[in-house]
């Protein structure tokens, strides 16, 4: 070769297609993660005085171990919870007393309203696998604006996660490490004697319940997607990585 020749370059193209696989990578592999990276909470309404089914979803156990109970803690705010039967799980409500007995929205006096809401694996759900428990309540009327809380303890054969954590002021659910699921009540809606919560002709909200379950699995649909778009950008990596192989070889074999 001669002394005034420039050397070919051949650094850029392998480092462009280890950056694409390593991005690839990424994609495919994390944002799954981060969609099932801890309990959430799906509402099918948030109105002030509503009726809503609140669908908790779990795709993950405690390090890897299969995860046999959730624990909800109900916020005092909420007298009344109808728990939705699922064939994996059996279901327990434990009462707490009410300082106070009250009446409630159908002019019946309580002096104990339900405080947990314990769901049992009958089989342990393998860590990796997805499932979703809900409950119906209905929202305060005066609690507009309002945060309410559900921290949840998870269980598993090995270990157990405390979901509690609750942003304080600047912080954000990426802050913290085990966030509680929250709901933020908004704005009561006209419309019928619920509040406006969609119910069906029984009253037993089955038709809100079927519209959570879809909602909640957005967010699952969302990391598949993600995790498609990384196959893709990993795949289109390893070409660019193969060509500039090529054109490394071609190169040195012409000088």
């Amino acid at each position: 070769m001669n002394a005034t020749t420039p050397r070919p370059t051949f650094r850029k193209p392998a480092v462009l297609g280890a950056v694409a696989i390593g991005a690839g990578a990424l994609l495919a592999v994390g944002a799954p993660l981060a969609a099932s990276a801890h309990v959430s909470v799906t509402p099918t309404s948030t109105a002030a005085g509503s009726y809503t089914v609140l669908s908790f979803a779990v795709g993950h156990g405690c390090d890897g171990s299969p995860t046999t109970s959730l624990s909800f803690e109900i916020p005092e705010e909420i007298n009344a919870v109808t728990p939705t039967v699922n064939p994996n799980w059996t279901i327990d409500k434990q009462m707490a007393p009410l300082a106070k007995p009250i009446t409630d929205s159908h002019g019946e006096q309580l002096a104990e309203r339900v405080g947990t809401v314990v769901y049992t694996a009958k089989t342990p759900l393998a860590d990796g696998y997805r499932d979703t428990v809900s409950f119906q309540v209905q929202l305060p009327a005066d609690a507009e604006g309002k945060t309410l809380v559900f921290p949840v303890t998870q269980t598993c054969e090995v270990g157990q996660t405390d979901w509690t954590d609750v942003a304080k002021d600047g912080q954000t659910e990426d802050d913290l490490e085990s966030p509680a699921p929250v709901v933020v009540v908004t704005a009561a809606e006209a419309g019928d004697h619920h509040g406006g919560a969609a119910m069906d002709d029984d009253g037993d909200g089955d038709h809100t319940e079927a519209a959570a379950s879809t909602d909640a699995g957005t967010t699952d649909v969302l990391g598949r997607v993600l995790g498609i778009a990384g196959l893709v950008v990993g795949a289109a990596g390893i070409v660019i990585a193969a060509s500039a192989r090529r054109a490394a070889s071609d190169a040195k074999r012409q000088a």
